[in-house]
């Protein structure tokens, strides 16, 4: 049931220009024993309902659309720690900079939610981050637009000094910027 779901959601969000009617969203078959094994998800409620049917998954498909938006870092979003300090996953606390949230190399206040046994940090502590890997995409200078898949952080002390002795990934040279210079070196590449 959940292929045939995810078939039919696909099939209405499509990139055409306008919202037509799909014949196909009629002629679904059911094979869940409530409803019974071969029967029609519509009932044979026929053309009636196409209109309905019509507007209910263009909102569905709005909705869908607008939860992918990517957005700065806030309160409770939970970050990738991708230096060697002994912290797995950390949630955000507050933005120190900015009402919005934070962004590529904002300082944030964070609790570590995972941690590795034998790490500098210890589960539950509060500790400062520096982010340098964020979902939502930044533009540059030169007119292009940088983004990553994941929202990742290095902790640092409260003088900006990094915790850890190594930083893992791409990190970006807006860093820089930022003066989090000794984060760059640690880097092991600079996107």
């Amino acid at each position: 049931m959940l292929r045939v779901a995810a078939s039919r959601f696909s099939s209405f969000c499509s990139t055409q220009p306008s919202w037509r009617p799909n014949l196909a969203a009629s002629t679904f078959v059911s094979r869940n024993p409530i409803i019974g094994g071969g029967q029609s998800l519509l009932g044979g409620l026929g053309n009636n309902f196409s209109g309905l049917l019509d507007s209910s998954h263009r909102l569905t498909c709005s909705n869908f659309m607008s939860q992918q938006q990517r957005t700065f870092i806030q309160m409770r979003t939970v970050l990738k720690v991708v230096d060697n300090s002994g912290a797995k996953k950390v949630m955000c606390i507050q933005a120190l900079k900015g009402k919005k949230g934070a962004r590529l190399g904002d300082t944030i206040i964070a609790s570590v939610k995972e941690a590795m046994p034998n790490g500098k940090v210890k589960k539950g502590k509060v500790v400062y981050g520096v982010v340098v890997r964020a979902a939502m995409q930044r533009g540059r200078c030169d007119g292009s637009e940088v983004k990553f898949d994941d929202n990742a952080v290095v902790l640092v002390d409260k003088q900006g000094q990094p915790i850890g002795t190594r930083v893992f990934g791409p990190v970006p040279h807006e860093l820089r910027k930022k003066k989090h210079v000794k984060i760059l070196t640690l880097a092991e590449h600079i996107a």
